[in-house]
């Protein structure tokens, strides 16, 4: 037998990825970071606030004690109230005005730009509002502290 006998060629095993493998990887992980990071942004974001409503709560508590000791809420000839001077929690800042012996409004401003817009507040009748903060995070005076990325 003589003859054109082919013999089969050698296939050598391909090591590595294709092109279009790779392409399927990168379009996976963009899909995944699109999806994450404004879920972590919020989940960051929240946790920031929270620095706002202990603030406020805190200088509420002392305003309310020194309401207790002068029965007043603003400066008199012994003391001034303790939230006159401007106080920093986390990314807020907290600050108080007291125009008169029986009302006050505490203010928390962010300090932080990731932050900006939220401005929280609270007076001497335990009324919390939402006075700013960005789009779809409530609207401008909502009748309590927006702490989630939801409706007023």
């Amino acid at each position: 037998m003589s003859g054109n006998h082919s013999t089969p060629a050698r296939r050598t095993l391909a090591r590595g990825f294709t092109l279009i493998e790779l392409m399927i990887v990168v379009a996976i992980i963009a899909l995944l970071a699109a999806v994450a990071l404004p879920a972590y942004r919020d989940y960051a974001i929240r946790g920031s606030l929270t620095d706002a409503a202990s603030g406020l709560t805190a200088a509420r508590a002392d305003m309310e004690a020194y309401y207790q000791n002068f029965r007043t809420y603003a400066a008199n000839g012994n003391a001034s109230p303790p939230c006159l001077t401007a106080q920093t929690v986390g990314k807020f800042t907290i600050q108080c005005a007291a125009p008169g012996a029986a009302a006050y409004t505490i203010q928390a401003t962010s300090t932080d730009n990731t932050l900006k817009l939220f401005v929280f507040s609270i007076d001497q009748g335990d009324n919390r509002v939402t006075v700013s903060s960005p789009t779809g995070w409530g609207s401008a005076n909502c009748p309590r502290w927006v702490m989630r990325k939801e409706p007023c």
